[in-house]
C-alpha cells in the first residue's frame, strides 16, 4: 500500500479507533492520547504496510493500551509505596526532631503533656486516648488541640524565629 492510502485508511477510521481505545482504557482524553501517539510512532512504518492498514493500526492500538496499562500500573505501585513510606513511623527522624521540642512538652501541664505523649508520639487514637484518660472523645480532642497550641507557644518563646523557620541542629537555650 503506498503511504497516502494508508493515512486516508486511518482517518477515515479515526472514530472507529479512538470508540476502541476508549472502550478499554474507560477514559475519553486518554484514549486520545493513545491513539495519536500511535500514529506518530508508527508514522514512519507505513510504507511498509502489506496489509489492511486498518487491521494493522489496530494491532498497534491494542500494544499501546497493553503500554498504557503498564505504565499505569507501575505508577500506582510507585503512588502505594510512597504512601506507605508516608504512613510507616520514621525512627531516623524522629531521632533528629529538634530536642527542646521533648523537652518544652515537659513543661506543660500534666494532661497536655499526657495528651501529646499518647497522642502524637505513640500513635494512639483521640478516641482510645478519651478511654483511657475517662474523658469523653469531644473533651480529648480539645485537650490534644489546647496542648498542640500551649506547645507551640512554648516552642515560639524558647526558640523564637527557629520555631518558625525549623530547624534540625537544636542550639536553642534553655527552656524559661
Amino acid at each position: 500500500m503506498r503511504d497516502s492510502d494508508v493515512v486516508a485508511a486511518l482517518v477515515d477510521h479515526h472514530r472507529a479507533f479512538l470508540a476502541f481505545v476508549e472502550r478499554r482504557v474507560g477514559s475519553r482524553d486518554a484514549a486520545e492520547e493513545i491513539v495519536q501517539s500511535a500514529l506518530v510512532k508508527n508514522v514512519d512504518k507505513f510504507d511498509a504496510v502489506r496489509e489492511s492498514a486498518i487491521g494493522w493500526f489496530y494491532r498497534v492500538l491494542r500494544n499501546a493500551i497493553i503500554d498504557h496499562r503498564r505504565r499505569a500500573a507501575a505508577a500506582d505501585r510507585r503512588l502505594d509505596a510512597y504512601a506507605a513510606l508516608a504512613d510507616a513511623p520514621d525512627d531516623e527522624l524522629r531521632g533528629v526532631v529538634c530536642a527542646c521540642v521533648a523537652r518544652l512538652a515537659t513543661t506543660l501541664k500534666p494532661a497536655y503533656a499526657d495528651a501529646l505523649q499518647q497522642v502524637e508520639i505513640e500513635g494512639v487514637a483521640v478516641k482510645d486516648y478519651a478511654a483511657r484518660a475517662g474523658i469523653s472523645a469531644g473533651n480529648a480532642g480539645v485537650r490534644v488541640f489546647r496542648a498542640r497550641q500551649a506547645l507551640h507557644d512554648q516552642v515560639m518563646r524558647a526558640c523564637g524565629t527557629c520555631a518558625e523557620h525549623g530547624c534540625l541542629d537544636c542550639t536553642c537555650a534553655s527552656a524559661p
